[in-house]
């Protein structure tokens, strides 16, 4: 990293720990080599069927010095929907699940932040699936901001996200009646976000 680099993560890393330093919102790309989007979901209360899509991407605009997050936008394909097993992820592409030839994209779009403490808050925003859009709120935790110590080597956030909710509200109520797959599905989804704004 050259000086002048070094000087600018500095400056930014004090800015995150400082509140009181002037900082612009920063837009924030996320990293798709480092973006997990995870599910759960009961199967006859046997067990849950765990499984992840393999194809998404996004960004946000972070303002450090009050450490909200905002302008947000999450797409996820639907059709890359992966749980380890074909049959049921050919089944759950079908129209009974996620419809992925009508409605390829599974879209979340941030509409507010509620800060919590300096490292926690509550995301919310419309999460539309199916051609439904409804609200959704995420439980947010920053587990780290600085500078990438190689690669890109730009200002990078990591986030856990989690949340909860029913499939049936989108309409997707397949296996509800007699109940086989359960209506609540946990997500979770971990990623890092680096600087998208030309500074480095």
């Amino acid at each position: 990293m050259t000086p002048m680099r070094n000087l600018f993560a500095a400056l930014l890393c004090f800015g995150l720990l400082n509140t009181s330093a002037a900082a612009e919102p920063v837009k924030y790309k996320i990293d798709p080599d480092h973006f997990s989007v995870l599910f759960a979901v009961n199967h006859l209360g046997f067990d849950d069927v765990l499984g992840f899509f393999r194809e998404a991407n996004g960004g946000f605009t972070y303002d450090k010095d009050t450490g909200k997050l905002t302008q947000g936008k999450v797409v996820i394909k639907s059709k890359s929907v992966f749980t380890n097993h074909k049959e049921r992820d050919e089944h759950l592409c079908k129209a009974d699940f996620l419809n992925c030839r009508k409605y390829p994209d599974i879209t979340f779009q941030v509409t507010r932040f509620e800060k919590k403490t300096a490292t926690t808050g509550v995301l919310h925003g419309n999460l539309t699936l199916l051609g439904q859009t409804h609200p959704v709120a995420l439980d947010l935790t920053l587990n780290k901001a600085g500078v990438y110590p190689f690669g890109h080597e730009k200002f990078t956030l990591g986030f856990s996200a989690t949340t909860t909710l029913q499939r049936s509200q989108w309409g997707m109520d397949y296996g509800l009646n007699p109940l086989m797959v359960g209506d609540d599905v946990r997500l979770r989804f971990e990623f890092e976000a680096y600087d998208d704004s030309g500074l480095f």
